[in-house]
């Protein structure tokens, strides 16, 4: 059997000295080698892999892990297998760190996972049609107890809202300052969440009287674009292919998952929303709501919703832009909208 050697990233490599007294790095001694490499994997995906030690060099041990999480060990050098199984999707950091005396190298790779499933394509039906403020650049929206909140954007008109969602009346609006583009939103524990674009500053509401009470940073993620809640944590993406898992009670991005189909990552993950379990999102620009799995971030089926701004009038082309999704406990039923749209839809999905 052909054996394939991985080329080595040089990123977090230990030093140290060779017999002949010069400076040795741990890819000038090893190679991580890998049977019938593979372009791409999948969760269902499993490989044998080794290292190649060119110098001879005394390895006592060494371990293998993805991430933080630790796969296999190997007594000097031994094949093992690597299984993939209940791997996030995305470009994964397959590292091999070797203990030898007192010295511990460690090389790495990145590989590729994607979905190991096919995406099951939904279509829909309108229901009813509701009027939507023209003025309201949308970037978010949620229902809590049958009332619908909604965060709009563009400098200087952005705003939080509370409106009647039957009759596009706006009960309260909360404009922000001019210096802040609103973006995502999302409700927990009688606590709306907004964000902001660029600025890389949420605010904090109180859901009932709509006071402001506070603020929260974040300084992982690029962008602030999107924001969901399963009841315990908030998600939120940034505008590419993440959407990153926030604690809810300090705010902090504690991790992410990239967004990938069984053949590409899908980029421009906007507006979210919780719905049983998967997260929906908003595709900037596709005219599509994907439908993803939270825990690795497969792309279980996607909603096509082209033909729906033939139902709206924008005074701007560019205003043709779908984003907005609110679930209100109704099987298989979203309200959609999409910015400077004058309605919002209520819609029944269905598959092809």
């Amino acid at each position: 059997m052909r054996l394939y050697t991985l080329v080595l990233s040089a990123s977090s490599i230990f030093l140290a000295i060779s017999c002949n007294g010069k400076k040795a790095t741990a890819t000038s001694l090893f190679e991580i080698t890998i049977k019938n490499l593979q372009k791409t994997y999948t969760p269902a995906d499993n490989f044998n892999v080794s290292l190649l030690n060119k110098e001879n060099t005394t390895i006592d041990s060494l371990v293998y892990f993805i991430g933080s999480k630790k796969l296999e060990s190997s007594i000097k050098n031994t094949e093992v297998n690597i299984s993939l199984e209940n791997e996030k999707l995305g470009n994964r950091v397959l590292l091999a760190k070797i203990y030898s005396g007192t010295t511990v190298y460690e090389i790495s790779k990145k590989i590729t996972v994607l979905s190991s499933i096919t995406p099951k394509l939904y279509s829909y039906s309108i229901i009813e049609e509701y009027p939507h403020d023209t003025n309201a650049y949308t970037q978010g929206l949620e229902f809590k107890n049958d009332t619908l909140y909604e965060s709009t954007g563009q400098y200087k008109n952005s705003s939080l809202r509370k409106t009647n969602f039957k009759t596009g009346e706006i009960y309260t609006k909360i404009p922000l300052d001019d210096a802040y583009f609103g973006e995502g939103l999302t409700i927990l524990n009688e606590k709306i969440y907004q964000l902001t674009w660029r600025e890389k500053i949420g605010f904090i509401y109180d859901l009932n009287t709509l006071r402001k009470t506070g603020s929260f940073i974040y300084g992982k993620s690029r962008e602030g674009w999107g924001l969901c809640q399963d009841g315990a944590h908030i998600y939120k993406s940034d505008g590419t292919q993440k959407i990153w898992k926030l604690n809810a009670n300090t705010l902090d991005e504690e991790g992410f998952i990239e967004i990938y189909t069984n053949s590409s990552k899908i980029k421009s993950v906007n507006e979210l929303e919780w719905v049983n379990g998967k997260i929906y999102a908003n595709i900037y620009l596709r005219d599509a709501i994907a439908i993803v799995d939270p825990t690795n971030g497969a792309v279980e089926g996607v909603i096509d919703l082209t033909s729906l701004k033939n139902n709206v009038s924008v005074t701007n082309p560019k205003d043709e832009v779908l984003n907005g999704i609110a679930f209100n406990g109704e099987e298989n039923t979203l309200y959609v909208t999409g910015k400077n749209w004058n309605k919002l839809f209520k819609i029944k999905i269905f598959e092809k």
